[in-house]
C-alpha cells in the first residue's frame, strides 16, 4: 500500500517509501500510451465492423489502468476515490456496452486523464528521484571525484568547476541543500500527482450528488417495503391474536351464559358454576386483549412517557442496569413506541445470553435523531442474524428511516446503538 501524504511534516521513512513508489508512477506514466492508443486505432476501425468490440476491450483497458492510480491516489491522500462509471451488465449486448462506455462521461475524462498524465504524472514523479539522487550526488563528491582523470567536467556547474578537493567541499553543501528542498517538496509533489489522478478519475460533484440521490431513493424504497411488510405481519399477529386467544374466549363466554339461562330454574347450582366459568373467561378475555393492546403501543408510554417507561424496563431488568436519559421533549408516538420495543428486545436479549452483570442503557437527542445505546459487559458475540431477534429490531427501525449497529467482540462488551430520526415536541 502506498504510504499517506497528507500530512506534509511526514516522517523521513515515509518520504524514503514514497522514492520507489513515485519511479514506478514515471514509467507508469508513460505506458499510458498503450491504452491512449488502442482506442484510437480501434475508434478507426468502427466503419470495418469489427471497432465495437475492440473500442470496449481498449476502455476496459483503461479503466483497469485508471484502478489502480485511483488506489495509489486514494492510499496517498488517505481516502478512497471511488469508481463514476455507469454499470455496464454482463447481459448487455455489445452495441449496448459501446453506448453506455461512450455516453459516460467518466471515459472521456479517463482519456484526458491518460494525456495529462503522461506530463504531470512524468514530471512529479521524477522530480522526486531525481532530487534525492542529485543530493546523493554532491553530497558523495569527495569520495569519487579525486578518481576522475584531471580536467574532467562532471560535477561542474554553470561558471562554477570544480578544480580541488575542497570545492568539492562546496558541493557536499550544495547536495544537503537539494536533500532539504527534496524533503520539503517531496510530499508536495506526490500530493498534486494523487490531486490531479483524484479530480480527474473521481466522479464529479454532479456525479457524487447524484449516487447519494440514488442511494438515498433506494434506502427509502427498502425502508417503504420494510415498512409494508412489518405493517402487514403485525395485523396478521393481531388477528391471529383475537382470532386464538380473546374471540375464544368471548365464543366460551357466550356459550356458558346461554347453558345457564337454559339451567337456571331447574339446576341452580349448576347455573351458577356456569356464571363462574363466565367470570373467568371475562376475566381471562380482558387479559389477553390487555397483553394485545400492550404490544401495539404499551400503557406505559401513555402514562409515564418513554423516559419512565425505560426506567420501567430497567428495574424490570435481573441484571444491573444504569439508565442515562436526556431527551428535551418527546418523539412521535410511533417512534417512541418503536424505540422502547427495541430496547426491550436489546435488554432481553442481554438477560438471556450475555451474562452479563452490568448493564447500561442512554438515551439523547442530537442532530435530529434520537440516539439509543444499550451496552453489557457479558460474553459477547453477538451479531445481526437474518430472523434473529436483532434482525427483527432493524426490521423495525428501518420502518422509520431508523439505522441499528451492533459491536460485540468475543469477550464483550456488546454495544447496541439505535438512531431514529425524528422531531421531538415540548414535554
Amino acid at each position: 500500500m502506498a504510504p499517506r501524504i497528507t500530512n506534509v511534516g511526514s516522517s523521513m521513512m515515509t518520504r524514503l517509501r514514497i522514492v520507489p513508489l513515485a519511479l514506478g508512477l514515471a514509467l507508469a506514466s508513460q505506458l499510458g500510451y498503450l491504452p491512449l492508443v488502442l482506442v484510437v486505432v480501434s475508434a478507426s476501425l468502427i466503419p470495418l465492423g469489427i471497432g465495437v468490440p475492440a473500442v470496449i476491450g481498449s476502455v476496459a483497458m483503461c479503466r483497469w489502468f485508471a484502478d489502480l492510480h485511483r488506489g495509489v491516489a486514494g492510499s496517498l491522500l488517505g481516502r478512497d476515490v471511488p469508481r463514476p462509471y455507469r454499470p455496464i451488465q454482463r447481459e448487455d449486448k455489445w452495441l449496448a456496452r459501446f453506448r453506455i462506455a461512450g455516453g459516460d462521461p467518466a471515459t472521456w475524462r479517463d482519456l484526458c486523464w491518460l494525456v495529462a498524465n503522461t506530463v504531470v504524472g512524468l514530471v512529479t514523479n521524477l522530480l522526486v528521484v531525481v532530487l534525492l539522487l542529485g543530493g546523493l550526488f554532491y553530497v558523495t563528491m569527495p569520495v569519487w571525484w579525486p578518481s576522475l582523470p584531471p580536467g574532467s567536467d562532471v560535477g561542474n556547474i554553470g561558471l562554477f568547476r570544480v578544480r580541488t578537493e575542497g570545492d568539492t567541499l562546496w558541493m557536499v553543501l550544495l547536495g544537503v541543500g537539494v536533500w532539504i528542498f527534496w524533503l520539503w517538496i517531496t510530499p508536495r509533489l506526490m500530493w498534486l500527482n494523487a490531486m490531479v489522478t483524484a479530480s480527474l478519475l473521481g466522479p464529479t460533484e454532479t456525479e457524487v450528488v447524484n449516487a447519494k440521490l440514488t442511494t438515498r431513493v433506494t434506502q427509502l424504497s427498502e425502508s417503504r417495503a420494510v415498512s409494508v411488510d412489518t405493517h402487514a405481519a403485525e395485523l396478521r399477529r393481531i388477528e391471529r391474536d383475537l382470532h386464538d386467544g380473546a374471540q375464544a374466549r368471548l365464543v366460551a363466554l357466550g356459550m356458558s351464559l346461554g347453558m345457564a339461562e337454559e339451567t337456571v330454574d331447574d339446576n341452580p347450582e349448576a347455573a351458577k358454576q356456569l356464571l363462574s366459568e363466565a367470570r373467568e373467561a371475562t376475566t381471562s378475555a380482558l387479559a389477553e386483549l390487555r397483553s394485545l393492546v400492550r404490544g401495539i403501543h404499551p400503557p406505559v408510554l401513555a402514562d409515564r412517557g418513554l423516559e419512565g417507561a425505560l426506567q420501567a424496563l430497567a428495574l424490570a431488568s435481573p441484571a444491573n442496569v444504569k439508565v442515562a436519559i436526556d431527551v428535551p421533549g418527546r418523539p412521535p408516538e410511533p417512534v417512541e413506541s418503536a424505540v422502547y420495543f427495541a430496547i426491550a428486545e436489546a435488554l432481553t436479549n442481554t438477560a438471556k445470553y450475555s451474562g452479563a452483570e452490568n448493564v447500561w442503557l442512554r438515551l439523547s437527542y442530537s442532530d435530529g435523531k434520537l440516539v439509543a445505546v444499550v451496552g453489557d459487559d457479558g460474553r459477547g458475540g453477538a451479531s445481526v442474524e437474518p430472523g434473529g431477534g436483532l434482525h427483527g429490531l432493524e426490521r423495525r427501525l428501518a420502518a422509520f428511516d431508523g439505522t441499528l449497529l451492533v459491536t460485540s467482540p468475543l469477550g464483550g462488551p456488546t454495544v447496541v446503538f439505535l438512531e431514529v430520526p425524528c422531531t421531538l415536541t415540548p414535554a
